[in-house]
């Protein structure tokens, strides 16, 4: 076996043994009988919630512990294979063996990324909120251009996006904007990408085509099923209604169907006028405030509060997490993890995974937020 394959095979069966260690082997494949009996019980069905709950736990482990097992047997059948081939002589097994081996490897670095995926919401759906910062028509802009990143994003990931609501700029882009993406570890992907995003280009929308820095900030937080207990009273939040201000027929646009609720002792706020009735989006909005109150608990448990905080105050310099840079050269830099990409316009069509793989690695492993300037 040639030194290049045989380290790539050490690197392989040593990163299946974290794989294992890192799923708790032992006790998941007992945790995986215990609930594959219980799913041959009919009386499991009485609760249909709980039933719910334990069959999509059978599922996420059922496919952890499959995708492990896979990856041990075709990395053996292939290290067979090029014994074999190497002993007959035959080396077109041996070149198919090889390539069959880099993409056990490629699949070992994606199942070591998953994997970071373990926290308690990492699986649910997402609200993804964009905010334009100062500086106008250009702040508004970008907005609009990182809202579209996002959606192709959850495009290319094969997940579906709902506009929940959307207030537009002045000239252009937008104010704000809310996005519920809905897919497998959608939570887990996006809730990197929350902080304050920088860009630097020559402005549209200037006549004399000056370079202008325009920020935006990003608020990522998971959508919680019905097993995960919020409760918040109505004396604990100011309702407002108001006017629909997006596209949408003359109905919402003449009537008072979008809701705005205000938490009033964190001051977190959360606003709907996806649909025509201000009952749904009522029911969707109390919905978000449920997610943003879950979600700082899970920021405390994390005890990443003082960092998110940092990330979320001011819409300005010395917060960004990531630089966007058109003009006068072209490179987008995540701030946190040193990430490069020399092609933002690929970058802001939604190629976006080696930055969250990263900034997910980062966030497990810790390390201090370093914060730069791009020129």
């Amino acid at each position: 076996m040639r030194a290049e394959i045989e380290t790539m095979v050490d690197e392989i069966k040593q990163a299946i043994s974290l794989l294992r260690r890192h799923l708790d082997w032992d006790q998941s494949l007992k945790r995986l009988d215990h609930l594959n009996q219980k799913a041959e019980d009919p009386s499991i069905w009485e609760d249909a919630a709980e039933a719910q709950k334990l069959m999509r736990e059978r599922q996420h482990l059922d496919e952890a512990v499959s995708s492990i097992k896979r990856l041990d047997q075709s990395l053996s059948d292939n290290v067979e294979l090029i014994a074999m081939g190497e002993e007959e002589g035959d080396s077109e097994i041996v070149t198919e063996a090889e390539t069959a081996i880099r993409g056990i490897r490629a699949d070992v670095d994606k199942r070591q990324i998953e994997a970071l995926l373990a926290g308690e919401a990492d699986a649910n759906d997402t609200y993804v909120e964009v905010h334009s910062g100062a500086g106008g028509t250009e702040s508004q802009d970008w907005a609009a251009m990182l809202l579209r990143m996002y959606m192709r994003w959850a495009d290319r990931s094969k997940m579906k996006v709902e506009v929940l609501e959307e207030h537009a700029g002045e000239e252009a882009g937008i104010k704000s904007a809310t996005l519920l993406i809905k897919g497998h570890n959608a939570y887990g992907w996006m809730k990197t990408e929350s902080g304050v995003h920088r860009l630097v280009r020559i402005s549209p929308y200037d006549s004399q085509a000056r370079r202008h820095t325009s920020f935006a900030s990003v608020w990522v937080y998971p959508v919680i099923d019905d097993t995960i207990q919020i409760d918040v009273s109505e004396s604990d939040v100011r309702i407002d209604t108001y006017r629909a201000s997006g596209a949408g027929g003359q109905h919402v646009n003449t009537t008072d169907s979008a809701v705005r609720i205000t938490h009033i002792a964190t001051g977190i706020v959360v606003q709907c006028q996806a649909e025509r009735s201000q009952h749904k989006n009522r029911a969707t909005a109390w919905n978000m405030l449920r997610a943003r109150l879950y979600e700082a608990e899970l920021e405390r448990r994390e005890e990443e509060a003082s960092a998110e905080a940092a990330s979320k105050t001011d819409i300005g310099w010395g917060h960004q997490i990531r630089s966007y840079v058109l003009q006068p050269y072209q490179l987008v830099k995540d701030l946190r993890t040193g990430v490069e990409s020399t092609s933002p316009q690929d970058v802001l069509d939604g190629y976006l995974d080696e930055f969250m793989e990263a900034a997910l690695a980062h966030r497990v492993h810790g390390g201090d937020l370093e914060v730069e300037d791009i020129a």
